[in-house]
């Protein structure tokens, strides 16, 4: 059977990408007859944040009109009731959230640098991983080029390498257009997956319907190569 690219769209201060991600991973496992090549793309859900990071809460009141760790009743908040659902979903798939304490909202960008090195390397999935968990469980600042190092050790990159490269700009362009390109195709939400760009879907989709996307991209990817 065809080979599928699976692409997965996604920003590292998404916590609906966190749960995309572990259901994307229980597909994969769904759909062991079909070859796929899974691939990490950047996308930037606010890249107005400047690159010092903003205060968790005050960005928080300003896109959501209230934090609800301060309101008097934050179950009718809409950040309070989007919370209560990631918890839930955040439970059924071993996620430990915690949003309570987290200081900073950051930029991304020099975190997708990380990714995309990894990636490089065969660790693009752990550097997912280790940056999802940094950021939503331990309330790391993401943005950080010290922490950034950190984790990137932390996976087994070369830290001093990294450290380096996140001083200067390598790869800082690539991220931008690669967001730019999705941006340009439409893409407004994330997570975002595709299989061999000819079927998509959106958000943090069943573990099912993930893997029957990754399905009709093999069927259509065959048939394409038939005629």
């Amino acid at each position: 059977m065809t080979k599928v690219a699976v692409e997965m769209v996604s920003d590292l201060v998404c916590p609906w990408c966190w749960v995309g991600l572990r259901r994307l991973k229980s597909a994969l496992d769904m759909v062991p007859e079909i070859e796929t090549e899974l691939v990490f793309r950047p996308y930037q859900l606010d890249p107005t944040v400047p690159e010092g990071g903003m205060e968790y809460k005050a960005y928080m009141r300003a896109k959501f009109g209230s934090d609800p760790s301060e309101a008097k009743d934050a179950s009718k908040s809409r950040w309070g009731q989007m919370r209560e659902m990631l918890e839930t979903y955040g439970r059924e798939e071993d996620i430990p959230f915690d949003f309570d304490g987290m200081a900073v909202r950051p930029n991304t960008v020099n975190a997708h640098r990380i990714v995309h090195w990894a990636q490089g390397q065969g660790k693009g999935l752990a550097a997912k991983e280790a940056l999802f968990t940094a950021y939503f469980r331990d309330h790391k600042d993401i943005g950080d080029v010290v922490v950034l190092k950190e984790i990137a050790e932390s996976i087994g990159l070369d830290g001093g390498l990294v450290a380096d490269l996140l001083a200067g700009d390598a790869d800082k362009a690539h991220v931008n257009q690669e967001y730019a390109f999705f941006q340009n195709m439409g893409v407004r939400g994330v997570p975002f997956f595709m299989g061999n760009r000819r079927v998509a879907v959106q958000g943090a989709e069943t573990a099912e319907n993930i893997a029957q996307m990754i399905r009709v991209a093999a069927e259509k990817s065959e048939e394409a190569a038939v005629h």
